[in-house]
C-alpha cells in the first residue's frame, strides 16, 4: 500500500511557457530574424505558434481546471520596447490582463523578464556583448515593473542564464567556432547590419565578456525590480546539469561544472531564489572535450 504524500501548505504546483514559443508573431525579436535567414538552424519558423497571445484567458482557465495554482510565463521585451526607448502601453496592458486572469483563477503568476529572445534593436547595437546592455535591460525591467508589479507573484530576471555554455560545452550543438563560421551566422549578422564577429544574441552568449554582461544585467535587473511596485521574490533560473565523472573523468567534470554551473551560481548571492532546471545527467570521462568536438566534425 502506497503512503500518501502530503505537500506543505502554500506549495506551488505549476506549469510554464516561453512567450516566443507560444504567443506567435514575435516579429520584433532577434529569434524571429534568425528563424528566417538562409540556412537557419531552426527547424521551422515560430509563426502563429499556438496563438497564446490571443488565447491566454482560455489557456489560463484550463490551467486552473487542471488543478495548477501557479503559472510561470515570460513577457516579451521585443513587444514592450519594439524600438529603443519606445514603450508600448498597449502591450503592457495586454500583459496586465494576463496577470489579472491568473488572479481571477486563483493562480499565482510568476513573470520571466527574459526568456532567450531579445529585441532586434538590442542585437543591432551589440547584443549581449555590449557594455550598455545591462543598463537597457534594467530600464526595461524598471518600466515594466512600474506598470505590472502590483500583480506579480514572483519574478525571474533571466531564464537559464547559462544556456549558451551548456549547449556548446556539452555537445548539444556545434562548437561555437563552428557556429561562427557557418553561412547562416554571416547571413544573420548582415540582417542586423553587423559584421560576423559583432553578432551576439543571447543563445550564443558564451564569451567571458558575454557571461559578465548577462550576470551584470541580472544584478541590475534585480535592483530595478525590487525598487518598483509590488513586494515579491526575485531571482533567476539556471539549467543546472547533473555532471557525473566516470573512468578517471573527475578533472574534466570539475572543469565543466565550473564553466556551466559555478560561474553563474557565484554571481547570485543575495537573490531570493535560484530556479533549478535539470533535464538529464551527463557522464564525463577524461576525453569529454574530444568526444564533444568529434561528434560535430
Amino acid at each position: 500500500m502506497n503512503a500518501q504524500v502530503e505537500f506543505p501548505q502554500g506549495f506551488l504546483w505549476g506549469t510554464a511557457t516561453a512567450a516566443h514559443q507560444v504567443e506567435g508573431n514575435n516579429i520584433n525579436s532577434d529569434v524571429w530574424v534568425l528563424e528566417h535567414v538562409p540556412g537557419t538552424p531552426y527547424a521551422e519558423p515560430s509563426g502563429d505558434a499556438c496563438d497564446h497571445y490571443h488565447r491566454y484567458r482560455e489557456d489560463i482557465a484550463l490551467l486552473a481546471e487542471l488543478g495548477f495554482n501557479t503559472y510561470r510565463f515570460s513577457i516579451e521585451w521585443a513587444r514592450i520596447e519594439p524600438e529603443e526607448g519606445e514603450f508600448s502601453r498597449a502591450i503592457l496592458e495586454h500583459y496586465r490582463d494576463m496577470l489579472r486572469a491568473c488572479h481571477e483563477h486563483g493562480i499565482t503568476p510568476m513573470v520571466t523578464f527574459h526568456h532567450f529572445t531579445s529585441p532586434r534593436w538590442l542585437i543591432a547595437s551589440g547584443g549581449w556583448e555590449s557594455r550598455n546592455t545591462p543598463d537597457k535591460f534594467a530600464r526595461y525591467c524598471e518600466r515594466t515593473t512600474e506598470y505590472l508589479g502590483d500583480l506579480i507573484g514572483a519574478a525571474c530576471t533571466i531564464n537559464e542564464a547559462n544556456i549558451a555554455s551548456l549547449i556548446t560545452k556539452l555537445g548539444y550543438g556545434p562548437p561555437i567556432e563552428q557556429i561562427h563560421e557557418a553561412p547562416w551566422w554571416s547571413a544573420a549578422a548582415r540582417a542586423f547590419g553587423l559584421r560576423r564577429n559583432q553578432l551576439a544574441p543571447f543563445l550564443y552568449a558564451l564569451s567571458p565578456k558575454a557571461i559578465d554582461t548577462v550576470l551584470t544585467a541580472h544584478r541590475q535587473a534585480v535592483e530595478a525590480i525590487k525598487a518598483g511596485r509590488g513586494n515579491f521574490p526575485v531571482g533567476i533560473t539556471l539549467a543546472l546539469q547533473d555532471i557525473q565523472a566516470i573512468e578517471d573523468g573527475e578533472t574534466v567534470a570539475a572543469q565543466l561544472r565550473h564553466e556551466i554551473n559555478d560561474i553563474f551560481l557565484e554571481g547570485l548571492q543575495g537573490d531570493d531564489f535560484v530556479g533549478v532546471q535539470t533535464y538529464t545527467r551527463t557522464r564525463v570521462g577524461p576525453e569529454a572535450f574530444y568526444l564533444t568536438k568529434k561528434a560535430w566534425s
